[in-house]
């Protein structure tokens, strides 16, 4: 229960560093393109790892004892990276959020196959919940559907996937700070490949909203990786509907953007399903609730001892 409710309470302080994060992404993406920003936000965040590694506290170096999960979470968290980019450049800063209300569903699936994690019938119900909730995006059907919904979707698909494959490697290590520092070494990596084609100069405040970014995301990642050592995937998740709130507060404030009737009635039945699978997890356990990590997919992933 104390575990679940650290892990929870971390969770809450990443979606107020992210969605700071994600407000300086949307106002980054209208002038420069997402080589620019990841490269230069991908590098801050692994000297930060380093620097951090250094501290007395911390000092357990940067190998993995999980490669192959580890490129798997990093390629991941590279391809949603791109896709929240191009998303908040076609999309209002809250209707995304909506599509991270996907990410519950997604990792209840994501759970039982990668993790052996499975989702109680009751809480299979909560999340059918949150995709109802959706579904309130598009009151005219599929012809509402845009190219910046289908950046969402796959943001929610690869962030998800980022996410299940930490709470993998968690498994094996409790060294946080290498679920940092590997998912940006590859998105500065990737990103810097590119960067010579889209190159824009930038001036000081630029780069100091790229430099605050960094920042906040080393932070964020930091808290969600201690977040899923302690608290199912499919628990966590839910707990990122606090962005709604947060999302709506800066898109008004810094952006002019309201949100739609639609949108809220979509909230609320995500919040309301998100809650629910809380609850569950705290709930005591009748038996069979959580099942460990097979041996067939760890030898999968794992190389180390």
């Amino acid at each position: 229960m104390r575990t679940a409710g650290v892990g929870a309470g971390l969770a809450i302080i990443y979606t107020v560093l992210i969605s700071c994060a994600d407000a300086i992404t949307k106002l980054i993406a209208g002038g420069y393109g997402a080589p620019q920003l990841f490269a230069l936000s991908g590098l801050i965040v692994v000297g930060l790892s380093v620097l951090a590694d250094r501290h007395p506290s911390q000092r357990r170096g940067l190998a993995t004892c999980a490669p192959r999960a580890m490129a798997v979470r990093s390629g991941a968290t590279v391809l949603a990276a791109v896709s929240f980019f191009y998303a908040f450049r076609h999309l209002p800063f809250a209707e995304v959020f909506l599509f991270i209300g996907l990410m519950p569903i997604l990792a209840g699936l994501m759970s039982g196959l990668i993790l052996r994690e499975h989702v109680r019938p009751a809480a299979w119900v909560a999340l059918m919940a949150g995709f109802i909730g959706i579904l309130c995006l598009f009151p005219n059907g599929l012809a509402a559907v845009s190219p910046g919904h289908m950046w969402a979707v796959s943001a929610a698909v690869f962030g998800t996937l980022s996410m299940v494959m930490a709470r993998y490697i968690g498994r094996f290590e409790n060294n946080a700070l290498a679920q940092v520092f590997y998912p940006n070494l590859a998105i500065f990596v990737c990103m810097a490949l590119a960067l010579p084609f889209v190159w824009k100069p930038m001036p000081m405040g630029d780069l100091m909203w790229v430099g605050a970014y960094a920042a906040l995301l080393f932070g964020a990642r930091w808290l969600l990786v201690v977040a899923l050592r302690l608290l199912a995937a499919y628990a966590v998740t839910p707990l990122m509907n606090l962005q709604f709130v947060w999302m709506v507060v800066l898109g008004a404030v810094f952006f002019g953007e309201y949100p739609a009737p639609g949108t809220y009635l979509g909230v609320g039945i995500i919040i309301g399903s998100g809650l629910f699978l809380v609850w569950d997890q705290f709930a005591p356990a009748p038996g069979t609730r959580l099942l460990p990590g097979g041996p067939n997919l760890a030898s999968r992933f794992k190389t180390g001892p």
